[in-house]
């Protein structure tokens, strides 16, 4: 599989070609900053169509975001390309019209079924039939009109063909009636392609417009958001949300974060913890120094992927464009064969082939096909984004099902990246734990640092003369008057103060990938602290889940073997690699893909990024994890949670079962009223329930993916 370049900001596009012509995507603006962004403005484009029909949002900033509702859409967006013919959402009657069109066509039914026959009621019937075809498909006519003035088939163009075909035959009263259903079930169409959309838009449209920000004279100001400068101290106050990302200065509070990693916890933020753009914050005051400007916000960084998501399209989803392109002029050349080769060969009456003809073209439009694909994974993409997954594109949401071997770096993935003492020895000494938090608390070293956090502060803070760092073994200084070291085990080696009793004690602890640190006097060591790196608390889960699967987890990683095995015996994993460069990860990323298939990699770091390339699915760390990884990888899980990689796979399959349910119903329904419509047994009425009914039918259907129910296990 050829890999692309991808990142947070720009996704990549597959450059495929769609419904028989070229389409490359321009690529998506920045969004617009805060304060120009309206606040129920979707800010995301459903392509529901390919080739055939689409609903667009328009981008927030643009002109066409104060478009009236129902005129917003134009041309589908697409006119000015003349590329697409499809339901032309924007030229749709308002919900006025619509009833107005419905009484109109049931009076020309009324007068049809109940009237005299004679001149002066059918020329008030057809009059009563075109005052209805005229008030739900004006907008209709025109965009058929422009679509075959184009040479293409769209449904717009098959529904102007064959409402005005069945007026002329003399079944006006059906005209009229089709092209109201039409329009009417179109609008309703309409409205349930925008739950897809707006479920992305609603859950991302959080910034606020203003921000507090204190000036050089210490006063508070309020301002826009997007004239912030990065280093601006900004306050948020309690119930109030964060308007730009930034690192907490003063205050404590907890943070609802589920607008961005899918916690369903508030965090507890503290000096000194990240904070993000849109979050809530659920309990005191808090102020942060901006890290980024608007624009560049991790919040900023998900639309802008999720807005490229749309321009990977799934494999089934370029099937079914391809399929379309080719399906649509079939069935229309069909339906003349009909008109004119049935009279002529089986004897029909000419009004009666020409009627199935129409009813064939009505039935013809590939809207329920090619609405399948793109509603079910726009709606797969909301439903991640709203656990916390940023995937990004339907590519890679389809792909994740044939997963069969996941990858995990052990640092910052499968472990939490920062040392914690874990354990603990005395050799005779009581006062030992007070002299060891006194020196660790002196050095910058991250193993001097956990040993000082789990030590505490000392009871009777001793004081501390002399204090010397000895690179590369550990510190020294005096104490009440006596020397004291804390450092490794060449310090102690050196010092003579090495003993059988410790190296028995200090080799338990490394066997299980843990540092050691040895607290000694002049005349022997006096304690021994065991620091590691702990296992993130849903590892375990994580790695049971892709098990349960049928997914091998491994583990690829530099560190050294003990504590790689370490490790992965806690988290439940059997293969290791342990001691790999950069490089090597690759090369175990090909073996892996080699053995056993598909193969992900989910890792953190600067040197993680080939291998998440190689992958053929790469996951990121969206909190821990370097900017490098996440604009490499496919997948970036925003909370770190790895339990979120088997949840990916879960939503795969789920969307992809979804999918074969919509086509399977779209080309079944399709098949049975085609085999009506020529055996004489479908009128025009079935055939337009026939063909919205199906759209429906697979919209809804689709839209199930918005569930969260949809990553529960299964």
């Amino acid at each position: 599989m050829t890999k692309h370049s991808h990142d947070l900001s720009h996704a990549g596009h597959d450059g495929h070609d769609h419904a028989g012509h070229d389409h490359v995507p321009a690529p998506a603006p920045a969004p617009a900053p805060a304060s120009a962004r309206p606040a129920t403005a979707p800010r995301i484009d459903v392509s529901c169509c390919g080739g055939g029909c689409s609903s667009t949002a328009p981008q927030a900033g643009t002109k066409a975001a104060a478009t009236p509702a129902g005129e917003a859409h134009g041309d589908h967006g697409h006119a000015s390309e003349g590329d697409h013919d499809g339901h032309d959402h924007g030229a749709l009657p308002g919900w006025g019209r619509l009833a107005a069109a419905l009484v109109a066509a049931t009076g020309a039914e009324l007068l049809h079924l109940l009237g005299p026959d004679t001149t002066p009621w059918r020329v008030t019937g057809m009059g009563v039939a075109a005052a209805a075809i005229l008030l739900a498909g004006l907008g209709i006519y025109r965009s058929g009109l422009r679509s075959l003035m184009r040479g293409q088939l769209g449904i717009s163009a098959l529904m102007a063909v064959a409402v005005t075909g069945a007026f002329l035959i003399g079944q006006w009263p059906e005209a009229a009636m089709v092209m109201a259903l039409y329009a009417l079930a179109e609008r309703i169409e309409d409205r349930a392609v925008g739950r897809a959309r707006d479920a992305i838009g609603a859950l991302l449209a959080l910034s606020p417009d203003q921000a507090d920000v204190r000036g050089r004279d210490g006063q508070w100001r309020t301002v826009p958001a997007a004239d912030v400068a990065v280093d601006s101290t900004v306050r948020i106050r309690p119930g109030g949300r964060v308007p730009l990302d930034g690192v907490v200065t003063t205050g404590r509070s907890a943070v609802d974060e589920s607008s961005v990693t899918g916690e369903s916890l508030a965090v507890d933020k503290a000096p000194g913890d990240p904070v993000y753009a849109g979050t809530l914050n659920a309990q005191s005051e808090l102020e942060f120094r901006v890290t980024a400007a608007a624009g560049q916000t991790t919040l900023d960084r998900i639309i802008r992927a999720v807005e490229q998501a749309q321009g990977a399209r799934a494999p089934t989803q370029r099937f079914v464009d391809r399929f379309a392109a080719v399906y649509t002029p079939a069935v229309f050349a069909m339906a003349v064969a009909v008109a004119i080769g049935a009279p002529l060969l089986f004897g029909w009456t000419w009004l009666d082939a020409i009627y199935r003809a129409l009813v064939l073209l009505v039935i013809a439009c590939p809207c329920a096909l090619v609405l399948a694909t793109p509603v079910t994974v726009v709606s797969g993409l909301a439903a991640g984004a709203r656990r916390g997954i940023l995937i990004k594109g339907g590519n890679w949401l389809e792909l994740a099902r044939g997963v069969r071997a996941v990858a995990f770096d052990k640092t910052g993935t499968v472990t939490a990246g920062r040392p914690v003492l874990v354990g603990r020895e005395s050799f005779g000494s009581d006062g030992a734990q007070d002299v060891a938090a006194a020196l660790a608390g002196r050095s910058d070293h991250p193993v001097s640092k956990a040993i000082a956090a789990g030590l505490g502060t000392p009871a009777g803070i001793p004081e501390v003369e002399d204090f010397t760092a000895l690179p590369g073994r550990g510190v020294q200084a005096r104490i009440a008057g006596a020397t004291w070291l804390l450092g490794n085990r060449r310090l102690a080696q050196e010092k003579g103060l090495w003993t059988d009793a410790v190296e028995a004690a200090a080799a338990a602890h490394e066997a299980q990938g843990r540092s050691v640190t040895l607290l000694a006097d002049g005349q022997a060591v006096r304690a021994l602290f065991a620091v590691a790196d702990t296992l993130r608390p849903q590892s375990a889960q994580a790695v049971a889940d892709l098990r349960a699967l049928g997914i091998v987890p491994v583990m690829l990683t530099g560190d050294h073997a003990a504590a790689a095995q370490a490790a992965a015996r806690e988290a439940g994993i059997d293969e290791v690699q342990a001691g790999l460069l950069p490089e090597q990860k690759l090369s175990a990323i090909a073996a892996l893909q080699q053995k056993h298939g598909m193969t992900a990699m989910a890792g953190d770091g600067i040197n993680d990024a080939p291998a998440l390339a190689k992958a053929d699915i790469g996951f990121a760390m969206g909190g821990a994890g370097t900017d490098v990884a996440m604009e490499t990888a496919d997948v970036v899980i925003m909370n770190d949670d790895l339990r979120r990689v088997a949840e990916t796979v879960r939503l795969s399959r789920r969307t992809h079962a979804v999918l074969m349910q919509n086509i399977v119903l779209a080309l079944g329904i399709k098949a049975v009223f085609f085999g009506l419509a020529l055996a004489g047994h479908a009128t025009m009425w079935m055939a337009v329930f026939a063909d919205m009914g199906a759209s429906l039918l697979v919209v809804a259907n689709g839209l199930r993916m918005l569930r969260s129910e949809s990553l529960s296990k299964k």
